[in-house]
């Protein structure tokens, strides 16, 4: 056994609930961090530079979607490697999604920041706003490249069982955004340029204090060679394609409820506004699952101890009803103060009281996709992960939606999208089950075997040395 490898022994629920609950403040730093940037940028009086924020954002989102594919890849065959028991394997997993994360990285960024004028008009931007998007976007696009390691690494803290780092890192970048937002923004006078600085030099942060501990503490990365790369290179293809395909999906759904949710007036989305800055805060912990659990089941997988596997998906399911019924109770209890928060009236205040109510309780459903996510990822199948969640944000959406809206108004729309969730937890279930069942009867699924002319390669690098 590894000595690296900590989810192979002790309680499984308990790791579940450590590693969730340190990933999702991490992930609530983010959000929070987002919340001040729009806060102080709102300050300002300009309407125009909240709305260059605003179109920034949905560009910022399809860069930030390629490195959570990379960290997937990275913490999926980092864990396997560990739980295996092969702690070389795991370091040379690791230096080899960081170099490709960071290839990928460079050209993506290059790709988007010579087209940031078309995409930020593709958004909408257009008059004073769209020169202010493209300088934004122009200012923190080059930063991708470090997003992308610091993701990577991450993830890879995460595989070691490292949860506490991996958070660290996470808020160490939050803390540095939100001090240097005040500074550059009204200190030096920069408005929206200090707001894209403070948020490179975030990147920046995050980069540092997530690699870090992976070399100097976890010695996890190891030293370059080509045919260890070229070995590795398809199994990294194999997980970051349906990962980046996957983390797609779901803009695409979000985009087409915004506009079903237009029809009904200014106010209904208003109260959409609301909840959607209502649902991360509340479920933090639910977004964090998918990438809390995966190390877990990747390790126990990698380790052939199959009743660990089926208990980790087991008690990730309890967590996951445990903590929504929780919160859906805090919600309920404090519906009214939440209104007054946010001085919602009419339509805003019956779909946030909605919300607060029989909708909040759905999100067990959209846990048991997230749990789901971690176990197809890790058990070799990350392309069910991309047929669930494009199943759900098309499928599970569009004609939902558009049915409850008809019958119910604005209302309907919310609850079409969580019906979607009800379905496609079913679909996603279904499919793990039977994933489950058939782990006895079959070996850990190995990486595909690479092209003739890799594998030529590869023979060609080993002759040599």
């Amino acid at each position: 056994m590894s000595a690296e490898a900590k989810f192979l022994e002790g309680s499984l629920l308990r790791h579940v609930v450590v590693m969730s609950s340190t990933s999702s403040i991490g992930l609530m730093a983010i959000f929070m961090v987002d919340l001040v940037d729009m806060l102080f940028i709102s300050m300002l009086g300009k309407a125009e530079l909240a709305a260059a924020v605003g179109y920034a954002g949905a560009i910022l989102f399809l860069t930030t979607s390629v490195s959570i594919a990379m960290a997937i890849a990275a913490g999926a065959m980092v864990a396997r490697a560990l739980g295996a028991g092969d702690e070389q394997k795991a370091r040379e997993a690791g230096t080899h999604v960081l170099v490709v994360g960071f290839c990928v990285a460079v050209a993506f960024a290059a790709l988007v920041w010579t087209n940031i004028p078309l995409l930020a008009g593709l958004m909408g931007a257009e008059g004073m706003t769209l020169p202010l998007a493209v300088e934004y976007l122009s200012i923190i696009i080059p930063s991708m490249p470090f997003l992308m390691i610091g993701m990577a690494a991450g993830a890879i803290l995460r595989a070691h069982g490292d949860a506490r780092r991996a958070m660290f890192a996470t808020v160490g970048a939050g803390v540095v955004n939100a001090v240097l937002d005040p500074i550059l923004i009204f200190g030096l006078g920069l408005e929206l340029q200090g707001a894209a600085i403070a948020s490179v030099a975030a990147r920046l942060s995050m980069t540092a204090l997530s690699l870090w501990p992976v070399i100097k503490i976890y010695d996890g990365l190891a030293p370059f060679k080509m045919p260890a790369f070229l070995r590795d290179l398809n199994a990294i293809q194999g997980l970051a394609v349906p990962a980046l395909l996957t983390n797609l999906a779901t803009p695409l759904g979000a985009a087409y409820v915004t506009r079903a949710m237009a029809e009904y007036g200014e106010d209904a989305v208003a109260g959409m506004a609301i909840v959607g800055r209502l649902t991360p805060v509340s479920f933090a912990l639910i977004f964090a699952l998918s990438g809390a659990i995966g190390p877990i089941i990747g390790q126990n997988y990698g380790a052939k101890d199959h009743e660990r596997v089926r208990g980790a998906v087991r008690d990730g399911l309890i967590f996951t009803a445990v903590y929504v019924c929780c919160v859906s109770l805090l919600l309920f209890l404090f519906r009214a103060p939440i209104v007054g928060l946010f001085d919602a009236d009419g339509m805003s205040k019956t779909l946030v009281f909605l919300f607060c109510g029989p909708l909040a309780l759905s999100w067990f459903f959209n846990g048991v996709i997230f749990v789901g996510n971690a176990g197809f990822n890790n058990l070799g199948h990350p392309y069910y992960s991309t047929w669930i969640n494009w199943g759900r944000n098309t499928l599970g959406t569009v004609p939902l939606v558009f049915l409850m809206g008809a019958w119910l108004g604005a209302p309907g729309v919310l609850i079409g999208q969580a019906l979607g969730g009800v379905v496609f937890a079913g679909v996603t279930w279904w499919l793990m089950r039977g994933l489950l069942a058939g782990l006895d009867h079959e070996e850990p699924v190995k990486p595909r075997e690479t092209f003739s002319r890799r594998a030529r390669l590869v023979q060609m690098f080993e002759h040599r040395r």
